[in-house]
């Protein structure tokens, strides 16, 4: 699928790079490895995240760690039911002195957007965000403006609450490479988050202070151009399409991943390869993958619902069942 061959040196360089990306994002989150590795690499393949997990589990820390890592442009949005698009992508503002208007640049206009709690923001504002997400771009008064890169949307959301929010819609939802889901620590990881937050500190809040700055916006940026050069086999690519067009008839599916959702697999193992100190994609990677990917890319059936299933729960058995090709 790809004929460019890396050069070691690069390769190399790039990998050391990445272990001390993700070893300054674990200063500040305990535990969350997987996690950690997923919005990484998702960071890296130049894709969005959703991140979904109930309160007090690090979401918006993991965000902030992450935007320390680079010297960048960080802003964070609450959305709330009264937020307005023009909150988001700024507005045209009249100048009385000089009989002008002027643009007012949003806090869209930054290389990492954290949304938090995405779905307590109206459905117009929401869609406000696609353009931008899609064409990196926004429109204000007809006139396009070019966002810099590296840019990402980071956006949370709480997957108890239902009163006061509106869900995404899977227009959007097909935006983000990958849903993130954070689980509950372990009570190892417990015990030491409880170590870190109490031993001479006041209040009950981690900082990033301990998180260093290791790279700048064009360092980001080489790096996901690396990432799209990471070799992968045409017999591995063929699978990451199997595993897709299986969700399209997979019993309990009602709806499966469109052909965005292949695109985003071999983009995410990719990423997952170059974490592993590879430059090449393995089947294994597109398994590690396939979760995240897919878990917001497919709807299920009323049955499924009813039985109270997941999609974590089909698309596993999916994975058990549809033969990888052998190395």
């Amino acid at each position: 699928m790809s004929d460019n061959t890396l050069a070691p040196e690069r390769l190399n360089q790039a990998i050391e790079i990445v272990r001390r990306l993700r070893e300054e994002i674990g200063r500040a989150v305990v535990g969350q490895q997987v996690v950690i590795d997923q919005v990484l690499a998702s960071f890296l393949a130049g894709g969005h995240v959703l991140l979904e997990g109930v309160p007090g589990l690090g979401k918006t820390l993991l965000v902030r760690a992450l935007a320390k890592t680079f010297s960048g442009g960080f802003s964070r949005i609450q959305f709330t039911p009264d937020l307005m698009p023009a909150d988001v992508m700024g507005h045209a503002v009249f100048d009385l002195k000089n009989q002008t208007f002027s643009i007012r640049r949003g806090p869209v206009f930054t290389n990492l957007l954290l949304a938090d709690e995405i779905n307590r923001a109206p459905a117009k504002t929401q869609s406000s965000l696609l353009e931008v997400m899609q064409e990196k771009q926004v429109t204000i008064e007809g006139e396009s403006q070019s966002l810099d890169a590296p840019f990402m949307v980071l956006a949370t959301q709480n997957p108890l609450e239902q009163e006061g929010t509106y869900p995404l819609p899977e227009a959007q939802l097909d935006r983000f490479l990958v849903k993130v889901l954070i689980a509950y620590p372990s009570a190892e990881e417990e015990l030491a988050l409880l170590q870190q937050v109490t031993d001479g500190r006041l209040g009950d809040s981690l900082d990033v202070a301990s998180v260093g700055t290791l790279v700048k916006p064009e360092t980001v940026v080489a790096l996901q151009q690396l990432v799209a050069q990471i070799a992968v086999d045409p017999a591995v690519a063929e699978y990451a399409v199997r595993l897709v067009r299986a969700s399209r008839d997979w019993p309990g599916i009602a709806i499966g991943a469109g052909p965005r959702g292949s695109i985003a697999l071999v983009r995410l193992a990719r990423a997952m390869a170059l974490l592993a100190g590879r430059g090449y994609v393995t089947p294994d990677d597109i398994k590690a993958a396939a979760l995240p990917v897919l878990r917001h890319r497919v709807a299920l059936a009323p049955e499924s619902e009813l039985e109270g299933l997941s999609p974590d729960q089909l698309l596993a058995e999916l994975l058990e069942q549809i033969a990888a090709p052998r190395a």
